[in-house]
């Protein structure tokens, strides 16, 4: 593995910190902070992608490395989440007990079950979402090498 370009070391990492933090964000209440941390994890991964680059390390190459290694994580995170997301539509949409509290309020539910809660709307919008998540984590491992790169251009 020493052979391995830095970006993608720190992007098979990133991966598998993306997706534990993806399967713990099923948990309840704890998904309120995993978001959060995959941002920060995201900024970390480019950061370590700039720390295995050779020393002399320059911010726009390691920026390059940085987005590649917070896309790859990003990437596998992602599809991931899509998977677990599906996953939960399909086992938790048929039971709607949201629904009839949601009618109860004069609020006809089924626009919403039938829009977001099937499998269409899931990876519709989860492919979109997809697509965003993976430019954000790009964006953010670019971020963490810059930052990491002129602090320690040695």
């Amino acid at each position: 593995m020493s052979d391995m370009k830095s970006w993608l070391k720190a992007g098979l990492i990133g991966a598998a910190v993306s997706v534990v933090l993806e399967i713990l964000g099923i948990i309840p209440c704890v998904c309120c902070v995993t978001w959060l941390l995959g941002y920060v994890a995201y900024g970390c991964i480019g950061a370590l992608a700039a720390y295995w680059m050779p020393p002399g390390r320059l911010p726009g190459p390691a920026a390059r490395d940085g987005a590649l290694a917070g896309a790859i994580a990003g990437a596998i995170g992602g599809a991931v989440g899509l998977i677990i997301a599906l996953g939960t539509v399909t086992v938790f949409a048929p039971l709607g007990p949201l629904a009839g509290a949601l009618e109860g309020t004069g609020f006809d539910p089924s626009v919403l079950i039938d829009m977001f809660a099937s499998v269409v709307g899931t990876v519709t919008c989860g492919s979109v979402f997809y697509v965003i998540g993976v430019g954000i984590a790009a964006g953010l491992g670019a971020l963490g090498a810059v930052i990491f790169a002129a602090a320690r251009p040695e």
